[in-house]
């Protein structure tokens, strides 16, 4: 008797010896289908390879630029530029930069007018005011907001220490009018 264990077991869809599948498709041909799907994934995998390399060598190369432009002992102006730190006192003929105001959110627009509250810095103004996550802010001062560009635009109007009101409506659908006194953005 013979062992059918020690046997070799025959390929998916090909009988031994070369006789007909017993599934009864005929003779068993080479699938074409399925080079081209090694094909595809291969130049998928390389493909993600590389945009993967280069966006991490992107991003590295932005990282290291930017350490290396404000690392070399200068500092960063705000009016947008960059400033040597030259030893010595200030020169006498520069005016001192105005004070930003922040209010410590951070908002995205809203679906209807307004700019939603999704996050807030602790401790800060807005938390101090009441201020939640979800809120939206509908008004800064005198000012409608549309959109989160209406508020920074608001905002970098509106003078640190200051009272401001504030419209708000909350989450469940019910308005409040609030009053902020915006900080000194450091």
């Amino acid at each position: 008797m013979e062992q059918t264990a020690l046997r070799p077991k025959p390929m998916p869809g090909r009988e031994p010896d070369g006789a007909a599948p017993a599934t009864g498709t005929g003779p068993s041909r080479p699938r074409p289908h399925a080079a081209r799907r090694r094909g595809r994934r291969l130049l998928n995998m390389l493909l993600a390879g590389f945009t993967g390399t280069v966006l991490v060598l992107s991003g590295i190369g932005l990282g290291a630029m930017g350490s290396a432009v404000l690392g070399k002992g200068g500092r960063l102006d705000p009016r947008g530029g960059y400033a040597p730190s030259l030893p010595g006192p200030a020169p006498a003929s520069a005016p001192p930069a105005p004070a930003a105001a922040t209010l410590g959110v951070q908002v995205m627009d809203a679906r209807k007018p307004g700019a939603v509250v999704v996050g807030l810095h602790v401790p800060g103004p807005a938390q101090a005011a009441g201020l939640v996550r979800g809120d939206v802010l509908l008004a800064f001062g005198a000012t409608r907001i549309d959109t989160a560009a209406d508020l920074v635009r608001a905002v970098s109007r509106a003078r640190p220490g200051s009272e401001v009101r504030l419209t708000v409506r909350h989450r469940s659908g019910g308005y409040e009018q609030l009053t902020l006194v915006p900080a000194v953005a450091a």
